[in-house]
């Protein structure tokens, strides 16, 4: 992250310098925005995907043990070349963590006794329909 002083965002806000490796006029570095609450982050342990003929919808979300109901606590909405490029970007990145930190196990599920009510699945997605 960069300081504050080169941009003219409101206090609270930072920018984030992202440099094309080439450097090619066609293709510069740019600045994203960053507020200050956004780059908190939000823990979320459930997402579910649902797309339309035009867009997908990712829905975070947070669901705590022996409650009933979750929340959404941040929609996404993609285009299909947009989310493929995700996809692919996901992957990647995937693919240095476990170089550099070894495999991702994923946990058993818990029975819904454990779990302290109905279990849930961590991350999944819906069969598709209209977002």
């Amino acid at each position: 992250m960069s300081d504050d002083s080169h941009n003219d965002f409101p206090p609270g806000t930072f920018t984030l310098d992202f440099l094309n490796g080439t450097a090619s006029p066609e293709m510069p570095g740019f600045s994203v925005r960053l507020d200050e609450d956004v780059a908190e982050g939000a823990f979320v342990n459930l997402a579910m995907v649902a797309h339309s003929p035009e867009e997908f919808v990712l829905d975070f979300i947070r669901m705590l043990p022996g409650m009933p109901q979750g929340r959404v606590v941040s929609r996404v909405v993609l285009t299909p070349a947009h989310a493929q490029r995700l996809l692919g970007t996901l992957a990647e990145n995937l693919e240095r963590y476990e170089r550099t930190f070894g495999e991702i196990r994923q946990p058993q599920p818990l029975s819904d006794d454990e779990a302290g009510g109905p279990a849930f699945g961590g991350f999944g997605s819906s069969t598709g329909g209209e977002a």
